[in-house]
Formats: structure tokens, sequence, C-alpha cells
């Protein structure tokens, strides 16, 4: 089994390389955790944790680790930043028109 643990370990790491190149807001070992335990609970589940589904599972959760920081903290590049077309919201309370805070006024 020694072969098996060893393939599985390169092909983690290759998926981390490629995941932390695309994501660079994290560190690569934050990548290579995240990548480490998606295959972990895919095989926990019984789920056969092939590379292309390992990639994709841990791609969809750093997108979403990127996205539930608040705007603020937001890095630019393709996965933060507002989206388009968003009004973004005021201190006032409005989103624009009189400044009075409400809708109607």
């Amino acid at each position: 089994m020694p072969a098996l643990a060893d393939h599985r370990s390169e092909t983690r790491q290759v998926l981390a390389r490629r995941l932390a190149a695309e994501f660079m807001t994290f560190t690569v070992d934050a990548v290579e955790r995240c990548v480490a335990d998606v295959q972990a609970v895919m095989t926990h589940l019984g789920v056969n944790p092939t590379p292309a589904l390992v990639e994709r599972m841990a791609r969809e959760h750093l997108i979403g680790m990127v996205k539930s920081e608040p705007p603020s903290g937001r890095a630019a590049g393709p996965w933060g930043g507002a989206l388009p077309g968003h009004v973004p919201h005021r201190a006032d309370g409005g989103a624009g028109g009189t400044g009075k805070g409400g809708v109607d006024g």
C-alpha cells in the first residue's frame, strides 16, 4: 500500500499547487490543507476521491472562503470584489437619492 499512498500524496500536491496558483490570497499550506481535507472527507463518506472531484470540491470550498470575507477585507481578483452592478450600502442608510436614509424619505 505505500505505493498507493505515495501516488495519492503526489496527486494531492499537484492539485494543491494548481489551486494555490489560482487562489493567491491563501498560503500554500492553507490550500494544501484544504485539498487534504476534501480528499479525507470524500473517503470518509465513501465517495471515490478522483483527482477531478477533489480539485472541483476544493475549488468550491476556496471560492466560498473568499466570498465569505467582508467586502472591506476582500482581495481584488476574479473571486473577490463587488458584484457587477452592485450598489454599495451607504453609511446614511440609503443607496442613493435623498440621503435621508429611508426609502420614501
